[in-house]
C-alpha cells in the first residue's frame, strides 16, 4: 500500500510531534480519510524525508510524530533551469506540473512578445504563488525531496540580460538547423528558454543568440509550447542527466 507524501514548510526533526496546517490537515482528514495510526512521509524541502505516524486527527487538528529520517534523492546529476514564456492557464500548469516530474531544477515564467495572455501587476505573485504550489504537488507525487523554485514573473529582456554563471544555454527554435545531438560537450548545467505560443520572434531570437543561447530544433515537427520543454527537458535527462 502506498503511503501519502506531503510537503511541510517547516522545519523537521526526529522524535518531534507536530501540528499540521489546515491545508494539510483538510487533504488528510477529508480527501485521504487517514485514521490515527496511519503512516505517512513528510518533507520540507531541505533534503531527506521523515517516516511519520497519525497520532490525533479530527476537526480541530491533525497532529503527527516524527519516526525516523530517511536519507534520499531523486534529483538528477544534470541542473536545469529554465526561462519559460507564460501561456495559456491550463497549458502553463501543465507544463509547470511535468517539468517538476522530469526533474527541472527551477522555472522562471517570462513574458514575451508572444504571450497571449495578460497578468495584471498586482496578481503577479498570486499567480507565481499559485504555480509554486503545482511544483509542490508535483514534487509530493514524484517522490522528489526538493521542491524547485517558480520564480517571480519577468520581462524576457530582464531576464535574458542578467543572466550568470557558466552553463550550457539553449534556446529552443524548431526553425533552427541544429539537433540536440550535435551539442558533444557534457554540460552539468543548461539553462532552457523555451517560448509562448507562437513562439519567439527574430528581435528575441537574435537577443538570445547575443546572450550565447544555441538555437536547437526538436525533431521534423513544430510542438506545442508545453509539448517543448517537456520533449526537451526528456532529451536533456536521456543525453546528460539521469534517464541513461
Amino acid at each position: 500500500m502506498r503511503v501519502s507524501r506531503l510537503y511541510v514548510s517547516m522545519p523537521l526533526t526526529t522524535g518531534q510531534q507536530l501540528e499540521l496546517n489546515d491545508n494539510n490537515s483538510h487533504y488528510l482528514r477529508t480527501v485521504l480519510r487517514l485514521k490515527k495510526m496511519a503512516k505517512i512521509v513528510l518533507f520540507n524541502g531541505l533534503g531527506g524525508e521523515y517516516n511519520c505516524t497519525v497520532l490525533e486527527i479530527s476537526r480541530k487538528i491533525v497532529r503527527v510524530s516524527i519516526n525516523e529520517k530517511i536519507e534520499c534523492s531523486l534529483e538528477s546529476p544534470l541542473t536545469v533551469l529554465i526561462g519559460m514564456g507564460i501561456s495559456r492557464s491550463d497549458r502553463m500548469d501543465m507544463a509547470i506540473q511535468k517539468s517538476v516530474e522530469l526533474g527541472v531544477n527551477s522555472i522562471t515564467p517570462i513574458i514575451t512578445q508572444r504571450s497571449n495572455i495578460v497578468i495584471r501587476a498586482d496578481k503577479g505573485e498570486q499567480k507565481r504563488q499559485h504555480w509554486q504550489k503545482i511544483a509542490q504537488h508535483a514534487a509530493e507525487q514524484s517522490g522528489r525531496t526538493i521542491v524547485p523554485d517558480i520564480c517571480p514573473i519577468i520581462s524576457y529582456s530582464s531576464w535574458i540580460e542578467h543572466l550568470f554563471g557558466e552553463s550550457l544555454r539553449i534556446l529552443l527554435d524548431p526553425y533552427s538547423e541544429i539537433p540536440l545531438t550535435q551539442l558533444k560537450n557534457r554540460p552539468t548545467k543548461v539553462i532552457l528558454l523555451t517560448g509562448a505560443e507562437g513562439g519567439f520572434c527574430e528581435q528575441e531570437k537574435q537577443l538570445a543568440i547575443a546572450q550565447q543561447f544555441i538555437p536547437i530544433r526538436l525533431g521534423q515537427r513544430i510542438l506545442r509550447t508545453e509539448t517543448s520543454s517537456l520533449a526537451a527537458l526528456a532529451a536533456l535527462q536521456l543525453l546528460w542527466g539521469d534517464f541513461s
